[in-house]
């Protein structure tokens, strides 16, 4: 077998392709793998949301109950929620709904191909692909998985060359995760995306308090909806600080922590609890990691011990 780099992925057959269920992921994957020659032909839906969002962007998909979906699928894509899998698929295994040789993929970050086991048992290829990409429920989301990576595992070198194929014929990149680092891969890209939209909201409430009522003639008024001055100030500040920190690592740090100025860092913590005691600590807790980051000088540690009211030993 050869080595698994992208140029030496053979294109899988035409497939038969079910999902479970219509949500934001099932739904973007199978109109992308429907682009590249698949059938998805049939998908369950429950909730209203669902059901439209199967009709808007799979409109030649039957909608099915779930022992229907596995049963006439070639490729069964389970797209539940990671609390909702484990009971999905001693369900498709109680009632042997799911053919020997059906390749089973979830799309679960935290999950390898252990929870699948008992589909496993059954005679179907077990493979776990999780796009790392956030979904909002909308077109853009079948456009970016071209452009995200994959984290793919599998039993052998057959089921990761299987992975592998299917996330390039859309367009995306495979990354291989152990299966014992699962869990690690997961709360790495929860860390990253779900913490820095809070980290944004966060700053972009402090700009929001700090610029309304100053407003320049003819300025859109400073509110809370999205999209407005805060978030046009904030925007390429905040681009170019990621695009750093993506290329240059922790040397892209700047601002008073980088610079050791313990004087700025207590004044902001000050000014933000003022405004917001919440957004404060979270504030304090950046700060710190900063600094330990950066091997800020000790007055900077000394500061955000006491403003925490503790003592650094």
């Amino acid at each position: 077998m050869t080595s698994f780099g992208i140029t030496n992925a053979p294109a899988p057959a035409r497939l038969t392709v079910g999902i479970v269920s219509g949500g934001r992921v099932g739904t973007a994957l199978g109109e992308a793998l429907e682009r590249v020659g698949h059938v998805v032909a049939s998908c369950s839906a429950v909730s209203a949301a669902s059901v439209a969002r199967v009709g808007t962007r799979l409109p030649d998909t039957d909608i099915l109950p779930v022992p229907e979906v596995a049963a006439r699928s070639e490729l069964l894509i389970l797209a539940v929620p990671d609390d909702q899998l484990a009971d999905l698929v001693y369900g498709l295994a109680a009632t042997h709904a799911v053919k020997p040789g059906t390749i089973v993929v979830h799309t679960s970050g935290a999950n390898g191909i252990g929870i699948l086991a008992p589909l496993s048992d059954l005679g179907a290829l077990a493979l776990a692909v999780h796009p790392a990409m956030t979904f909002t429920g909308h077109a853009e989301d079948t456009a970016r998985l071209s452009s995200a990576c994959f984290g793919i595992t599998a039993a052998d070198d057959v089921g990761y060359a299987i992975a592998q194929a299917l996330v390039l014929e859309i367009g995306g990149e495979p990354v291989r995760v152990r299966e014992e680092n699962r869990k690690l891969y997961h709360a790495a890209l929860a860390h990253g995306s779900n913490h820095l939209v809070t980290l944004v909201v966060d700053a972009v409430e402090a700009l929001r308090a700090s610029l309304e009522g100053d407003e320049l003639l003819g300025q859109q008024l400073i509110d809370g909806d999205p999209g407005g001055v805060a978030e046009r100030v904030l925007q390429p500040l905040l681009s170019a600080a990621l695009d750093n920190a993506l290329r240059r690592g922790p040397s892209a740090l700047t601002g008073p922590v980088a610079r050791g100025d313990a004087g700025a860092v207590a004044t902001h913590l000050q000014v933000l609890t003022q405004l917001d005691p919440e957004l404060a600590a979270g504030y304090h807790a950046m700060s710190l990691r900063s600094a330990q980051r950066v091997g800020a000088p000790i007055e900077l540690f000394e500061i955000l011990a006491d403003m925490k009211g503790e003592r650094r030993e």
